[in-house]
């Protein structure tokens, strides 16, 4: 264990860490808004997340080239908007795909919650898998080589050809907080304060939040609750997409399976908020994005993912509900 270098590098592990726990954060909001509504939880919002990456390389590959370049951020800003857009486009509809395969005619049926649990995972893994063989779909299509920028070694790592220069904006002690960290974690707070906002005050919220309480009162005052659980996966798609896009910034590549480690991270720091709680998922995902980085610091990097999934049976054993606890349901107009 080397505490000291925690000490020497604590404010850069804290910024650092803020900036992959906002990514945790977003992702994390899918989790929270499915659970609070249908109480179950989506293990295939991960390959929401990852469809999303996926939609912000591509987008910069078919508008810039796939030559690898280092550019500033303000140089960068008309193509990050245009990929958030397509992120939270593509991740909305495969959530909405999901919701409508996996989901729908399961609890249409009336199948137990176990049903809807395992066709989700089932949902992840065929997810993953198509993208790990988008090259032989288009191929099947005849459209390899036209699609060759996109689809050639599917399942290796893609990175994103356009990097974004790291310039220091101002110093904490002696470390230079950087631009990319500063846009990550106010995007995201801006984004989750919308979303939070949009569910407490508009006509849609009050409906998720009445048919998270009690779907059966929520039907008998007019609430459509096929709407809002189709309203639900979108909006957790778009926050997915949201979340890809800021991650491609930081991270700047992804594979098929990406999402994985990152979903459990996600939902992780669900848990760690309190699952079906909005806020909570804000709290939890920066609390993740700290803890991770202060373990990696004293016990190695090796250890992080480690201590990421500690925490989560430390929080379920002490606390289940979580650190807030409070439910959609439960949420004041």
């Amino acid at each position: 264990m080397d505490f000291s270098f925690l000490f020497t590098n604590i404010v850069e592990l804290t910024i650092t860490g803020l900036a992959i726990g906002a990514v945790y954060s977003l992702v994390a909001l899918g989790y929270t808004m499915v659970y609070g509504v249908l109480q179950l939880i989506n293990f295939a919002h991960s390959e929401v997340f990852m469809y999303g990456t996926f939609a912000v390389a591509w987008v910069f590959v078919f508008l810039h080239g796939t030559v690898p370049v280092t550019q500033s951020l303000g140089s960068t800003i008309g193509l990050l908007v245009v990929a958030l857009l397509a992120a939270m486009a593509l991740s909305a509809a495969i959530a909405l795909v999901i919701e409508r395969v996996a989901y729908r005619p399961l609890l249409k049926r009336g199948a137990p919650r176990l049903m809807a649990l395992i066709s989700a995972i089932g949902a992840s893994f065929a997810l993953s898998e198509l993208m790990g063989l988008r090259d032989r779909v288009v191929g099947w299509v005849g459209l390899r080589d036209n699609l060759d920028n996109y689809v050639s070694k599917a399942r290796d790592t893609y990175s994103n050809p356009v990097t974004i220069q790291p310039d220091t904006v101002f110093h904490v002690g002696s470390y230079g907080v950087k631009n990319v960290d500063i846009m990550v974690i106010v995007a995201a707070l801006l984004m989750m304060i919308a979303l939070d906002q949009f569910v407490r005050r508009t006509r849609f919220g009050r409906g998720m939040r009445a048919v998270a309480q009690d779907p059966d009162s929520a039907a008998l005052m007019g609430v459509n609750a096929s709407r809002i659980v189709r309203g639900t996966f979108v909006l957790g798609g778009m926050m997915a997409g949201a979340a890809a896009t800021l991650y491609m910034v930081k991270i700047g590549s992804t594979r098929q399976d990406s999402g994985f480690i990152l979903g459990v991270k996600a939902f992780t720091a669900a848990v760690l908020g309190g699952i079906g709680n909005l806020r909570g998922a804000l709290v939890g995902g920066l609390i993740l994005g700290v803890a991770e980085n202060y373990g990696a610091g004293i016990f190695g990097t090796q250890w992080k993912d480690v201590v990421s999934f500690v925490l989560l049976i430390l929080i379920l054993l002490v606390r289940p509900s979580g650190l807030l606890g409070e439910s959609l349901g439960k949420a004041r107009a």
